[in-house]
């Protein structure tokens, strides 16, 4: 009997995932990670990992499965938080939900279920895997949801092959609804438990609140960029050119308010503006950390909001399936997202010497360097980067 060691998390979905399991055959361990204990952070006490373990421990009694439990929080703070932390300071939007999976969900976590004798590991995601074989060679497909709300694929954009190989996805033919029909059914615990918000394994902060652990507050100038900056800049249709975002000066616009530290802002950002009375809403298009300067745009519409493409170097470049990727100078068309959730947009990529560019049909609104670009051939997800501008 293989045995498949189920990721805890003390969510409905997890809990499902290893009831399914459970129902196929396979020898079911539970692990819960531990990797974040510091609540003085989070703006809610309802998602505390001691809450977690006991709906895990509760789940897994159910089941009539045993419950391990390993500690990772002080690699979750090196390989997650301290990323996130370096990143912001340097002006950049990181997803560390896409860097939790890669560091510690598929790689530290496989470790220890290994330990366990695992064949296998599994978690709660909504998403699914298939195996192909091309020219002699097994190839994992990673396939998006069945469920269009709550398809994960993007968070698992950064995985391997091998981690894939490892890794199964027992809800990701099931739409949401019918995971909590499942757990209420079956008398589990998690069935009408609320979803996790937030930071992967944190919870839901105020997030300058929570950079500010590392990084200082600096009371710093909001500039107000005018639409009419923009009919001065001429239009190019150099790929490199439009794929670079708009940089700014502080005579380019007026003062209209503060701010408490420009790297606690990012590109589309409404909330925590604290500017009233201009009629439109004010957005952030563009943040110097040097200077300390956040510059904004007025309505939905402004210019500087949106952009026609974008540049990944080669050291950010992954591949899930190396097969697809196109020849150097060649564009390839694929389905992109920079956010999860974001609707699969048109576009084509190219690899040129220094690095490669995603151009899209339409401008997209709020590309921000740090964000991980994630392309699609139909459902499957192909590869990712983590965009530098």
């Amino acid at each position: 009997m293989e045995k498949v060691v189920v990721g805890m998390s003390g969510g409905v979905d997890s809990s499902v995932a290893a009831y399914l399991l459970k129902q196929q055959g396979y020898e079911v361990i539970g692990l819960f990670m531990k990797n974040w204990d510091d609540s003085s952070v989070t703006l809610t006490s309802n998602c505390t990992w001691e809450d977690d373990i006991l709906f895990a421990e509760m789940v897994c009694k159910k089941l009539n499965i045993s419950l391990h439990s390993v500690d990772l929080s002080e690699q979750y703070r090196k390989r997650v938080v301290e990323y996130m932390f370096s990143e912001y300071e340097r002006g950049r939007t990181p997803n560390p939900d896409v860097l939790c999976n890669r560091e510690i969900k598929f790689d530290l976590f496989i470790n220890e279920a290994l330990k366990l004798g695992a064949d296998y590991v599994a978690t709660g995601h909504y998403c699914r895997k298939e195996t192909i074989v091309k020219e002699g060679k097994e190839i994992y497909r990673l396939l998006a949801g069945k469920d269009p709300n709550k398809d994960q694929s993007y968070f698992l954009c950064q995985l391997s092959q091998q981690q894939i190989a490892k890794a199964l996805f027992p809800i990701g033919e099931l739409l949401k609804p019918e995971v909590r029909q499942i757990a209420e059914e079956q008398g589990l615990a998690t069935a009408a438990r609320k979803d996790s918000q937030g930071i992967c394994f944190v919870g839901k902060v105020d997030l300058p609140t929570f950079l500010q652990q590392k990084l200082t507050a600096k009371k710093g100038n909001i500039i107000e960029i005018p639409e009419s900056y923009y009919d001065k800049i001429s239009v190019s249709d150099n790929i490199s050119d439009i794929s670079k975002p708009y940089y700014y000066k502080q005579e380019d616009g007026k003062i209209i308010g503060e701010h408490r530290g420009a790297h606690f802002y990012t590109i589309g950002q409404r909330k925590g503006l604290n500017i009233g009375g201009t009629g439109l809403p004010m957005y952030v298009i563009a943040i110097d950390v040097v200077e300390n300067i956040v510059y904004v745009g007025k309505g939905d519409n402004h210019p500087g909001l949106y952009r026609k493409a974008l540049f990944i170097t080669n050291e950010e470049m992954h591949w899930l399936r190396h097969d697809f990727k196109p020849e150097e100078g060649k564009a390839k068309d694929f389905l992109i997202r920079i956010r999860y959730r974001q609707p699969l947009q048109e576009g084509a990529l190219v690899i040129k010497p220094e690095g490669s560019y995603i151009s899209f049909e339409k401008p997209q609104r709020g590309i921000a360097a740090g964000q991980f670009a994630a392309w699609y051939e139909g459902e499957e997800l192909i590869g990712s980067g983590v965009i530098c501008f």
